[in-house]
């Protein structure tokens, strides 16, 4: 098989779509893992991240099925949601991996203290931790007692505060480096479209217009 062939096209861009696939289920995954904590999902670059993911899988299906089939209006559509996809992700990854720890604190104290007591008491025995960022603070404004396994050992309870922080961190780096490196190849998704589009497949009849 010669590369720039017409079955080398389509391998390669079926294989690029079936990593399409792979990319858009991380994505949802690690951004539902993410949205899992509580308080990360006052973030909503969590919510445009997971719209991305599922976008992503939509398309690297319909791209698997045009390439198999070498149908020109798949293809055509495909090449065109693919270069909107490719503007998103990359302004979404970019914003992920822009966000400091000092904004993330902002979000995590400011989502913490619309929570109701009932969740707050949920998230502090999920992660086995007590308050926020300052355990005095939260004694003196949430009268609510915590009832995570650390308060019967020694070291006192780690404040929640840090932990979330620590996820939430290591969630949005995640999140920004897969979808920023992964955004560069929808580039070339578009490319293979195009070049894979034009050619006439051996198969068909050689005088039909493809």
């Amino acid at each position: 098989m010669v590369c720039g062939s017409f079955a080398c096209f389509k391998n390669a861009l079926c294989a690029l779509n079936v990593v399409y696939m792979l990319v858009g289920l991380l994505l949802i995954g690690v951004a539902a893992w993410g949205k899992g904590l509580g308080l990360v999902s006052s973030i909503h670059i969590i919510g445009g991240v997971i719209a991305v993911g599922v976008f992503l899988l939509l398309i690297a299906v319909a791209g698997l099925v045009g390439a198999v089939n070498h149908h020109q209006v798949l293809l055509f559509f495909y090449m065109i949601i693919l270069g909107l996809v490719f503007i998103f992700q990359f302004g979404i990854s970019c914003s992920c991996l822009a966000i400091n720890r000092s904004k993330q604190t902002d979000f995590i104290s400011a989502s913490w203290w619309v929570m109701s007591n009932t969740t707050r008491n949920e998230l502090e025995r999920s992660l086995d931790c007590c308050g926020l960022f300052n355990l005095t603070d939260q004694n003196q404004q949430d009268h609510t007692p915590c009832y995570a396994i650390c308060k019967n050992r020694n070291p006192p309870c780690q404040v929640c505060g840090e932990k979330i922080l620590n996820h939430s961190d290591e969630a949005l780096k995640i999140l920004g480096g897969v979808g920023l490196f992964f955004s560069f190849t929808e580039i070339l998704g578009i490319w293979l479209a195009m070049r894979f589009r034009n050619q006439k497949d051996p198969r068909a009849n050689p005088s039909a217009f493809l």
